[in-house]
């Protein structure tokens, strides 16, 4: 009976819209398909929770510097309620959580500080408070770089991520290991113990780790030739007509270690003449994608791969929304000849390669 009401009402009360995306993961599973659903939500709850934590300490590290910088304790009126350079944006903000407390009798400094959204804090992070952040509001990062847009970028990006949880967004495509390093980075640029504490009171991993469906959506390819020339170019080269299942990803098993990057394939192309002529005819297309190979072609030639035909597969990099980089390269512990993870390819899920600590857990 229970499968039955799974399988219809909750199903109909979620909408087939928002499970659609849950369906396809799970092979068009329905029952599958919640349990998916079920753990993305377990995810984003536990991960607003150390979103939440991170909010609390950046809202009372800045609060802090303003109160210190505005002399708030000798004027005996709240920063927030002095003329702010540029700040219209700022008291427009202040007043809209004044007006929302006053009713309930709750106005007082504390609760107007604590009503102010994520996106009070993060703008004040912005290219138009560029004096404040060098009179002030770096002090907030001792462990910083000091520089404002490094900050800036950071904390944008979490803020993101805090709205796509708040709004309960499917986490399938997310990088959640990198938002939650993300989060932890940012602590520590306020105060170390901070950022150690919230690793230890965050349980978003453990969950994480927890997907009951993960598609093996990732070729681990030996790459002892290969992984300097994707370093150099962004480009993985093979032979031509070698057999790859479909995947979505390439991951570099070199020195006995799986790298950190695990690039997204951009563009699949068998059978490519790999001469100077070839890049030449290349390098003049008017299609973006040939000139790309055109430019491995030239680089990966200077690197001493000689001429012939080649598989080639253009890859993300670092910086990309859709890469993704492992905390540290996965070792392998296999000795002996014939011992490798891999001498040719290997395929695994994205999502077993973030949560291993070697190639035992795969």
């Amino acid at each position: 009976m229970s499968g039955d009401y799974v399988a219809t009402d909750v199903w109909d009360l979620l909408s087939e819209h928002r499970l659609d995306p849950f369906l396809k993961a799970a092979g068009g599973d329905r029952d599958a398909a919640l349990e998916l659903y079920a753990w993305s939500s377990r995810t984003a709850a536990v991960s607003f929770e150390v979103v939440g934590h991170l909010e609390v300490l950046l809202r009372n590290a800045l609060d802090r510097e303003l109160r210190t910088y505005f002399d708030e304790s000798s004027i005996g009126i709240p920063w927030f309620l002095m003329p702010v350079p540029d700040g219209a944006d700022l008291s427009e903000a202040v007043d809209a959580v004044r007006a929302r407390l006053r009713p309930m009798k709750r106005e007082s400094r504390h609760q107007i500080v604590a009503g102010l959204s994520f996106g009070f804090w993060s703008g004040l992070l912005g290219r138009k408070y560029e004096q404040l952040w060098r009179d002030c509001l770096r002090r907030a990062f001792p462990n910083s770089s000091g520089q404002r847009k490094q900050l800036a970028v950071a904390v944008e990006g979490v803020r993101k991520f805090r709205n796509r949880l708040a709004h309960h967004d499917s986490l399938l495509n997310v990088d959640v290991p990198f938002e939650i390093r993300r989060v932890i980075e940012v602590a520590s640029f306020i105060d170390s113990s901070a950022a150690k504490w919230l690793q230890e009171v965050s349980t978003a991993m453990d969950q994480y780790a927890r997907r009951p469906i993960a598609v093996a959506d990732t070729a681990v390819v030996a790459a002892k030739d290969a992984w300097p020339l994707y370093q150099h170019c962004n480009v993985y080269v093979c032979q031509p007509g070698r057999f790859f299942r479909p995947v979505e990803r390439i991951a570099f098993y070199v020195d006995s270690h799986i790298q950190s990057d695990i690039p997204r394939i951009q563009h699949r192309r068998d059978n490519v003449e790999w001469s100077a002529a070839s890049a030449d005819r290349l390098r003049e297309s008017v299609d973006v994608t040939d000139r790309k190979i055109a430019r491995a072609i030239v680089e990966s030639r200077s690197l001493g791969w000689i001429g012939g035909s080649y598989q080639v597969f253009l890859l993300t990099h670092a910086g990309d929304p859709v890469h993704r980089q492992l905390v540290r390269p996965l070792p392998h512990r296999g000795i002996g000849r014939g011992s490798a993870f891999t001498q040719r390819q290997r395929y695994v899920s994205l999502h077993a390669l973030e949560v291993s600590t070697s190639t035992a857990d795969l």
